[in-house]
């Protein structure tokens, strides 16, 4: 593992005072993200919505230099999503929410409830 620089573009959200270790590992999420993105912010909202503990990333706002998101996703478009909990990596903020909708959301619980 590589040690982070100072003037590292990284912040982690802070978990709830309460979260247990193993709150904090199950829901280790990171977000690429660019600074005044809408399209980030409505990603960003979701996680909060759904109070997740992630970490972002803010990128280069310059498209070619997206080298950090192309490695992690393919792709430089942002926003992007690594869950590493489920192992999904994903593009795209309708894909992204769909996903946190489906996951961690109304749709989760009506998945979980519908064994009954």
């Amino acid at each position: 593992m590589t040690a982070i620089a100072a003037a590292d573009d990284t912040f982690t959200r802070l978990f709830p005072l309460d979260a247990t270790m193993s709150d904090t590992d199950d829901r280790q999420i990171t977000f690429y993200r660019l600074q005044g993105c809408p399209f980030c912010e409505r990603v960003a909202r979701l996680l909060e919505e759904y109070e997740l503990g992630y970490r972002s990333r803010f990128v280069e706002p310059m498209h070619s230099e997206r080298d950090v998101v192309k490695r992690v996703a393919g792709v430089r478009t942002v926003p992007v999503v690594v869950d590493e909990n489920t192992g999904v990596t994903m593009a795209e903020s309708a894909n992204i929410v769909d996903y946190l909708e489906s996951t961690y959301g109304e749709g989760a619980a009506a998945t979980a409830g519908g064994d009954d």
